[in-house]
């Protein structure tokens, strides 16, 4: 693995960076007061490409991979204006549908990821379940008067149903004769009848909403389910790396908008006749952070890497010590940054406290940080299953 980036991610990166910097911090949180979307930064994304950089090439995309696709992540996060949907339409929901999809459902779909115009949220969690697929009790029955499927069930904190043409649904085939549940995954458009949604009332102010999913006898055709019946857990599984991927690349671009923010108040802020940069107790926090954020963007690279290269086993490891990784680095980088400007550090109008919800919430989304430890303990370590 070449640590040194490409002529092609040096120019992507700065073109990406130059983009998101005609939106800015400002932008997002003006969407976010009035209720608003990021319709216009999504599009332009989408125009120049970048939405599209992983989805293969055959399907009008940039053939590019996940290194890539987290470059655009990182980029527009740095500049203040993260877009969630990038984790779960681009990331999520195209690398499931361009690794385990039928042709038809590639053929549909993927010319659609590629240029933006259509958005797929994803929805696993449930009330009861959280994200343990094994516990999952959504079902999928066959349609008694022919073909199709019938699906029940609830989802929970999922991420920008409002804004997005359908839904990747995790749910449970029922096979009555077997008297089994297996895993499986439905496209399931949002104007589907039986299928509604609400918004669930959160602490963090975003553009993107968090709501909860109801399917009360939903239908869905047989060409809704993603690979047919025998995909299972492989589908799923291909689409949880590049989640934990992105939102570590998603994380680390807020956490340098943070310090960027905390260094140049620094610098400029005086007291006492010298700037409060040249105090340790305002330094070291800030070049402690820095170092956790390069560290973080080491591990977020590598696992997208590594996914890149198709090995599964090692991206599953790396993809969820990358997630932990960018999520304490940021919240430290926040938390530094709101100190260094004191008093200012909780007012909007300094562009970092706005911050602290939304890096907090890393450290428990999409997968908590103790979820990944007993990962770490029971895969890297050999330790006993401790769940």
């Amino acid at each position: 693995m070449d640590l040194r980036e490409t002529d092609e991610q040096r120019l992507l990166r700065s073109s990406v960076a130059a983009m998101a910097a005609k939106y800015g911090h400002d932008y997002l949180l003006e969407k976010a007061r009035t209720g608003a979307k990021t319709t216009e930064l999504w599009a332009d994304a989408a125009a120049a490409g970048y939405l599209g950089v992983a989805v293969p090439a055959e399907y009008g995309g940039g053939g590019a991979g996940m290194v890539e696709l987290t470059i655009v992540a990182e980029e527009i996060a740095a500049a203040g204006c993260p877009l969630l949907l990038i984790v779960v339409s681009p990331a999520i929901a195209a690398s499931v549908i361009a690794r385990s999809g039928t042709t038809d459902q590639k053929e549909r779909w993927l010319p659609r990821f590629a240029d933006g115009s259509v958005r797929m949220s994803f929805a696993i969690t449930e009330p009861d379940a959280g994200s343990n697929s094994h516990r999952i009790t959504t079902t999928a029955r066959r349609d008694p008067d022919g073909g199709g499927w019938r699906l029940s069930g609830t989802k929970y904190y999922i991420s920008g149903v409002d804004e997005t043409d359908a839904t990747l649904v995790v749910a449970r085939l029922e096979d009555a004769a077997a008297g089994t549940l297996r895993p499986a995954m439905f496209i399931v458009p949002t104007d589907t009848p039986g299928m509604t949604y609400q918004p669930i009332e959160m602490a963090i102010h975003s553009p993107e909403k968090q709501f909860t999913i109801y399917f009360d006898d939903a239908f869905v055709p047989d060409d809704a389910l993603v690979g047919g019946e025998e995909a299972g857990l492989a589908a799923l599984f291909a689409g949880l790396n590049p989640e934990r991927i992105t939102v570590a690349a998603y994380v680390n671009g807020l956490a340098r908008y943070a310090l960027r923010k905390g260094a140049a108040y620094a610098r400029d802020r005086t007291v006492w006749q010298a700037p409060i940069g040249s105090h340790q107790a305002i330094a070291h926090p800030l070049a402690k952070a820095h170092v956790e954020v390069e560290l973080a963007r080491l591990a977020t690279t590598r696992a997208a890497w590594l996914y890149d290269e198709g090995d599964q086993t090692a991206a599953g490891e790396a993809a969820n010590m990358a997630k932990y990784a960018a999520a304490e680095a940021a919240i430290n980088a926040v938390d530094a940054a709101v100190q260094a400007h004191g008093g200012n550090g909780m007012s909007v109008e300094y562009g970092v406290g706005t911050l602290i919800g939304a890096v907090r919430a890393t450290r428990i989304a999409p997968v908590s940080r103790e979820m990944i430890l007993n990962y770490i303990a029971q895969h890297s370590l050999g330790l006993p299953r401790s769940y």
